[in-house]
């Protein structure tokens, strides 16, 4: 096949974005040739966390993998069902005995295989073992099976992520952030052929604080009091990127941003 055609969805979040996935994956997938198809599901579950039902919802969707981050340990059954289902990563850079994995190789029929690997930035985050040291040895344990490697880099600061996308130039095929949930207007192949994007944005309602009812985020702010931050509702988004990539050197060809609207 001359190339292939991956897709990242940016954090989804809650019912709206799970909606957004559902009605509108398909028909994008259709009109961009989409090959492979990756999402960060970190926030689906309400806002906080994932499920096992609700990584089924999202295959029976079209995702192939599923990422996640900081929040993937907020729903208790997780912990269980990541021991089980491969295709659901948590961050790569946690503990060897954390259960779940960090990174898969995905041999999807009519493919080569598809590396996809999990990472958790330190900057203005929870404490984590280094991710650049991980992303070195990862990468290059991926690159034994397949050329075709995209890393989901879950982190704050847009400073960590450019320093990701730039030491893993020309060894991965795309480098794409998540965690902030606004999309970044940034998107470039590198000179040695990896596609990067600071943010994907987010998948869910966008009339909002990050996917969260605005009053209780407002209230937070002026009175420092604890507040329920639930899921908002309005202007729901798909947002992420999409890689094309040469699928004998797994180097990118182009990154596009993605933004599209659930009327």
């Amino acid at each position: 096949m001359s190339s292939v055609r991956l897709l990242f969805l940016g954090d989804i979040v809650g019912e709206p974005g799970r909606r957004a996935v559902r009605l509108l994956l398909e028909g994008l997938v259709f009109r961009e040739a989409v090959d492979f198809v990756v999402a960060n599901a970190e926030n689906s579950a309400g806002g906080n966390g994932i499920t096992a039902g609700i990584a089924g919802e999202l295959f029976s969707y079209g995702v192939d993998v599923i990422t996640t981050g900081d929040h993937v340990w907020d729903q208790k059954e997780t912990a269980s069902f990541l021991t089980t289902e491969s295709r659901v990563l948590r961050p790569s850079n946690y503990p060897p005995e954390v259960p779940g994995s960090g990174a898969v190789v995905c041999n999807k029929p009519g493919l080569p295989p598809v590396a996809v690997l999990n990472l958790q930035g330190r900057t203005f985050m929870p404490p984590m073992e280094n991710p650049f040291l991980r992303a070195q040895s990862e990468v290059a344990r991926l690159r034994t099976a397949t050329p075709v490697i995209f890393v989901d880099f879950h982190a704050e600061a847009t400073s960590e992520k450019i320093a990701m996308g730039r030491m893993l130039d020309g060894l991965v095929s795309g480098v794409v952030g998540t965690h902030t949930h606004v999309q970044t207007a940034d998107e470039q192949v590198f000179p040695g052929g990896t596609a990067y994007l600071s943010d994907a944005g987010f998948t869910g309602p966008h009339d909002s604080v990050l996917g969260r009812t605005v009053e209780p985020v407002l209230r937070r702010f002026l009175t420092g009091l604890p507040q329920r931050f639930e899921v908002a509702q309005g202007r729901i988004l798909m947002q992420g990127a999409l890689l094309d990539i040469d699928p004998a050197t797994g180097r990118a060809r182009s990154i596009s941003r993605v933004s599209e609207a659930l009327h």
